[in-house]
């Protein structure tokens, strides 16, 4: 009887195993949107690996959903609403167009924004401490970033009087309503021309009319990245000196770039994601400023221009590309 006993038993057991390892439940994958506007896999490639830093492998816990588009309003709002249809739990948004097309879309999924300029004037947060409804990530204050980026660019062109900046009103207002750039180019000398570039199509045009005004160089105040490259085109072609606000422009061939780091905003955007889906809501993360800015020069594009850089300002630069 103890045998028969033991032999039911084991089998009772042997059968109930599968049973109860089919009733574990499956670890949830959440499902991480991302509208992706760069140039580049390089920042995509950061937020991937600072995910995997924080514990999330996809294919286990987590699935990224990215959509890859230009820098267009009507775009960004087809593929916010696709990955709205989606159901992920999170959307990361590259830069101001994108971000906006994501709100418009919802109200209720979280938004990490990446590279925005300055999200309180584009009315995509309340403020950076409480930023309020479904939206937090990073700025940088776009109107700051412009005046110090004027000042690089006349430093390096002292005898600059005209100088074209080129914005869309899209992601930032016309830079001439700045009382601080105003004021600098009104101390220095220099005429601002203000160049509007809303649409792929407007930037041909656009810049056909710039490069008719004349003007001594420009400053790239709010474009896309996609832009940014057709401006570098441009600019060599005309023999005109830029400064950008993304150090791809530079790589590409233009003169000058000063802003944050492009990948640490990415890792950044992965931080906040990790913690909105352990629970946090977005409206109570505060909006970070990027602490670090770097100043890249090319000083193949100013032998090409005919240009002597000051050292002062070559001894600044965080990286010179000879």
């Amino acid at each position: 009887m103890d045998r028969r006993r033991f032999l039911l038993t084991s089998l009772a057991g042997a059968f109930a195993a599968p049973l109860a390892a089919k009733a574990q439940p499956q670890a949830q994958v959440a499902r991480i949107g991302v509208i992706f506007t760069a140039t580049s896999a390089a920042p995509l490639d950061a937020f991937r690996q600072r995910l995997r830093e924080l514990g999330y492998v996809e294919g286990q816990n987590i699935a990224i959903e990215v959509r890859y588009t230009e820098a267009q309003p009507e775009r960004l709002r087809r593929q916010a609403a696709e990955l709205v249809g989606l159901g992920v739990d999170v959307i990361v948004a590259s830069n101001t167009l994108a971000t906006r097309a994501a709100k418009e879309k919802t109200s209720t999924i979280p938004i990490v924004m990446v590279a925005v300029g300055d999200a309180v004037g584009a009315g995509l947060v309340k403020s950076l401490p409480r930023p309020s409804g479904n939206i937090t990530g990073h700025s940088f204050l776009g109107p700051e970033l412009a005046l110090k980026g004027f000042d690089l660019l006349t430093e390096a062109l002292p005898r600059a009087t005209r100088l074209a900046v080129l914005f869309n009103p899209e992601i930032a207002p016309d830079p001439l309503g700045f009382r601080a750039l105003g004021a600098a180019a009104q101390a220095k000398g220099v005429t601002l021309q203000p160049v509007e570039l809303r649409r792929a199509d407007d930037l041909n045009p656009a810049l056909a009319a710039m490069g008719r005004a004349r003007p001594n160089a420009l400053l790239v105040f709010a474009a896309s990245l996609v832009q940014q490259n057709q401006i570098v085109e441009f600019a060599a072609k005309n023999q005109l000196p830029a400064l950008f606000g993304f150090r791809e422009a530079v790589d590409a061939g233009g003169l000058m770039s000063f802003g944050p780091k492009w990948l640490d905003l990415w890792r950044g955007a992965a931080n906040y994601v990790d913690r909105i889906l352990k629970g946090a809501k977005p409206g109570d993360l505060p909006v970070e400023q990027p602490t670090k800015f770097e100043l890249v020069i090319n000083l193949k594009t100013a032998k090409a221009l005919g240009l002597t850089i000051p050292p002062s300002l070559l001894l600044r630069a965080d990286q010179v590309i000879e």
